[in-house]
């Protein structure tokens, strides 16, 4: 009797909902403790790990499911599906952030970072300026560029989950 083959996109999508749950989790816990406008590496490292540890639990859990066998090209696959759908949960949180649980983070994210370039000394105080108003303008775009760099997030952990699980 042949075995079905278990399907990337129903574990893509199940492991992109888990990473997605946890991140926005994650977030409303910043939000709450009001940390979700500070610009700490910590919060990003943390992110980072969970986003690590959960697509390759999803990579381990696929192999498992087709009988201890693993392309590179399928937890590559896994990887970048698993971040894409993590990444558009968490730019509908984000969405939501900025425009009903706390409508000013767009300007306080400004602000903070005319604080920091002040601070630096390294820009000019129209060049500082122009930042702000671009931040202010142009926020909107960080939407994509954080789906992009979520791809990119996923298919650096698909490739390294393939090559530590890989088995043909």
């Amino acid at each position: 009797m042949e075995q079905n083959q278990p399907k990337i996109g129903k574990f893509s999508l199940n492991y992109g909902l888990i990473l997605g749950g946890i991140s926005v989790v994650f977030a409303l816990m910043l939000f709450f403790v009001d940390a979700h406008t500070s610009q700490d590496s910590t919060s990003q490292i943390i992110g980072i790990a969970i986003a690590v540890a959960v697509t390759l639990w999803g990579i381990f859990n696929f192999k498992k499911a087709n009988g201890g066998l693993l392309s590179i090209g399928q937890a590559i696959k896994l990887g970048i599906l698993i971040s894409l759908i993590s990444g558009v949960i968490y730019v509908i949180y984000m969405m939501v952030l900025a425009n009903v649980l706390d409508p000013e983070f767009v300007t306080t994210i400004a602000e903070n970072n005319r604080a920091a370039a002040q601070e630096a000394g390294v820009m000019t105080a129209a060049q500082i300026e122009q930042q702000y108003e671009g931040t202010l303008n142009y926020f909107w775009f960080s939407y994509p560029v954080i789906l992009i760099l979520n791809v990119i997030i996923g298919l650096v952990i698909g490739l390294v989950g393939g090559l530590i699980f890989k088995k043909s």
